[in-house]
């Protein structure tokens, strides 16, 4: 990639202007520069991720949150880029000159084919009620509501199809076989559907014993009344990066209270806090898990996904969580189901 204006910030913008540019530049980095556009430092989306979940804020100075330890190649070394980026399992690096100024960056990606078929499963949990969504879930599943022209369930499955990801199981039970009908065996989608077929409601986690267990690959959880434009292949990445067992997504979600807060220890008072913003991270709806915890859900045995993941880490194994910055909603209200069919195409 030879035009990189796409993808430099200037050091002085905020960790916001950071993750628009990881996000517009298409090359999920963003290269932080001088006034004379010598590199200081990198951001990558993982970047992004670690400085979230650590409870900082992207108003601040890309400066708090850049890489200074960026590895790059000097002009004349692009023949050595292959090899560093495989050893280093980085997908780009800048090609600076002597000064330190940015000539281009390489992207892995136009290095080699990258295989455009995953063999990771995709779990799409399509078995609840909606009863919240009364009485457009009467006799509609939830997952087949319509945004646009489309059912959510399907724009989800043509979102991970577009990832590279071919291999789906549905988890279906009410009103199973509209979507089943719909469906059918994923051909119409150049996919794989099977169905995981609950006799009598599993939980939000229960059906994942269905599961055939000759899978061998760390596979995707997500709830079917979600829209995300997180890239699945991302959090894959991010589970395998540290070794989890388990990877749940979360989302920041801002609670404004519009009264002032008495801070106090017991009757004795300390502060008011006038109409504060708290900010707590809320389960996202969407997990990855390695195969071993199918070995951790009884067949037939109500289960729901916090009892699940509470499992695995009292038995002592690793549980991540990655934090999505990308547009995300929760189709479970009314008010959700109205603003997703405004404002998902935007």
């Amino acid at each position: 990639m030879k035009d990189i204006s796409k993808i430099c910030l200037n050091v002085e913008k905020t960790g916001l202007d950071a993750l628009k540019t990881i996000e517009s530049g298409g090359c999920q980095i963003a290269l932080i520069t001088d006034k004379d556009s010598k590199l200081l430092g990198t951001i990558s989306d993982g970047d992004i991720r670690r400085f979230l979940i650590h409870g900082n804020s992207l108003d601040e100075k890309v400066s708090t949150i850049m890489n200074k330890k960026f590895i790059f190649l000097e002009e004349g070394e692009k023949h050595k880029g292959f090899e560093l980026m495989r050893r280093e399992r980085i997908n780009q690096i800048p090609i600076l000159d002597s000064t330190g100024v940015i000539l281009e960056i390489l992207l892995l990606k136009d290095l080699i084919k990258i295989p455009n078929q995953l063999e990771n499963p995709v779990i799409i949990m399509a078995g609840g009620i909606g009863s919240r969504l009364r009485p457009f879930t009467e006799n509609c599943p939830k997952p087949m509501l319509k945004i646009g022209d489309k059912p959510i369930i399907e724009i989800l499955l043509e979102r991970i199809a577009e990832s590279g990801f071919k291999n789906f199981f549905f988890s279906v039970n009410y009103l199973k076989e509209q979507i089943m009908n719909h469906f059918e065996d994923g051909s119409k989608w150049n996919v794989k559907i099977n169905y995981l077929i609950e006799e009598k409601p599993l939980g939000t986690a229960g059906s994942l014993a269905l599961l055939p267990r000759s899978i061998n690959k760390p596979f995707i959880v997500i709830n079917g009344d979600i829209l995300t434009k997180f890239n699945i292949n991302q959090l894959i990445e991010f589970h395998n990066k540290n070794n989890s067992i388990a990877t749940i997504c979360v989302r920041e979600h801002e609670i404004k209270i519009p009264y002032g807060v008495i801070d106090s220890n017991g009757i004795e008072f300390k502060q008011i806090l006038e109409k504060p913003t708290y900010r707590k991270y809320v389960n996202a709806g969407v997990y990855t898990f390695d195969p071993f915890v199918l070995g951790c859900i009884g067949k037939n045995m109500q289960m729901d996904m916090p009892e699940l993941i509470k499992k695995i880490k009292e038995m002592g194994k690793k549980v991540t969580v990655c934090p999505i910055h990308e547009y995300w909603i929760d189709i479970g209200r009314h008010e959700t189901l109205k603003e997703a069919d405004k404002t998902w195409l935007e």
